[in-house]
């Protein structure tokens, strides 16, 4: 299966971005090696997955091609054996998260308009992409997906793809789109985490962060 250059680029950084909060949290949760990754892969792969089960590209790319493998289960390995050095950014799982959000919110975005979805088809499935990785990370290790629990998440991820899809009928560059997009997801979803942003919720009051 060929990729795009320019999008294989983007979707690998995201698998590793991704691969790497999902072996991050694996960590926490004292998983065996093997366990971190498989966190790894699922964390890294899901959302790209769901993407080209959707537009119709089966098998999905992160199936077909070996590099989608073999980047996450290198992130996975890297944060296995050097996770001390990782747990020294602050909010790791959350901070590589935001890069794989943008990242795949983006691709999934761009390359539903090139499988010739409409504005809002696109728009949903960037979203979508960019959520998966996060919704299975979480599911497996027993947690509440980030998306019904933090601030700004699913939000940002709509949002970024909207930039992609707005550039593409505004006739911009799709270099030019694609990076606003990205940029805007992850500063909202950074600013989120920063800041401690959130959206409305009944009765006006959260549980406590974590």
């Amino acid at each position: 299966m060929t990729t795009a250059l320019p999008v294989l680029i983007l979707d690998l950084a995201g698998t590793f971005a991704f691969a790497i909060s999902g072996a991050t949290l694996g960590v926490r949760k004292r998983l065996d090696l093997f366990g971190v990754l498989v966190l790894s892969f699922a964390a890294a792969t899901a959302g790209g997955i769901a993407r080209d089960t959707l537009i119709g590209a089966t098998p999905p790319v992160a199936l077909a091609d070996w590099r989608y493998l073999a980047v996450s289960l290198l992130a996975g390995l890297v944060t296995f054996y050097s996770h001390e050095r990782v747990e020294r950014l602050r909010n790791p799982v959350q901070l590589f998260d935001a890069v794989g959000l943008a990242l795949f919110a983006v691709t999934g975005a761009g390359k539903a308009l090139a499988a010739g979805l409409g504005p809002s088809g696109a728009v949903m499935l960037g979203m979508l992409s960019g959520i998966g990785g996060g919704i299975a990370r979480d599911l497996l290790v027993a947690e509440i997906p980030s998306v019904l629990r933090r601030e700004f998440y699913a939000v940002a991820a709509l949002l970024g793809a909207a930039c992609v899809v707005a550039g593409d009928a505004l006739g911009w560059p799709a270099a030019a789109s694609t990076i606003a997009g990205a940029v805007l997801c992850f500063a909202l979803r950074f600013m989120a985490i920063r800041r401690g942003w959130q959206l409305p919720v009944v009765g006006g009051r959260r549980p406590p962060r974590r």
